[in-house]
């Protein structure tokens, strides 16, 4: 049996109905942390990467953190074609982990 990657292992263990709300939380957690910013700021899931101070290289390393979290591999594309965290979100939930989520 493989081991499961973290969040997907936390994932699995919770009810199904708060499983996009944990998921929700474990991406905002890594923005935030390539951000600087403190467990107890806001971050703002509906605005835009780049109008948060995000800059490519800073998505990047997003990128590669979430993909840990999650054991897969996701598409650059799919983070710049969703320019929000709401928007990457939905996505994961949709097609990155919908048999787990949904």
């Amino acid at each position: 049996m493989s081991e499961q990657a973290p969040a997907v292992e936390s994932l699995s263990a919770l009810p199904r109905s708060e499983r996009s709300e944990f998921l929700e939380s474990v991406v905002v957690a890594e923005f935030k942390k390539v951000l600087l910013m403190s467990d107890d700021e806001v971050f703002p899931i509906d605005q835009s990467y780049f109008s948060l101070g995000f800059t490519s290289l800073r998505i990047m390393e997003v990128k590669t953190r979430i993909e840990k979290l999650l054991g897969c591999t996701l598409s650059t594309n799919a983070l710049f074609n969703r320019p929000t965290v709401e928007n990457l979100v939905e996505y994961l939930a949709d097609e990155v982990l919908g048999d787990l989520i949904s």
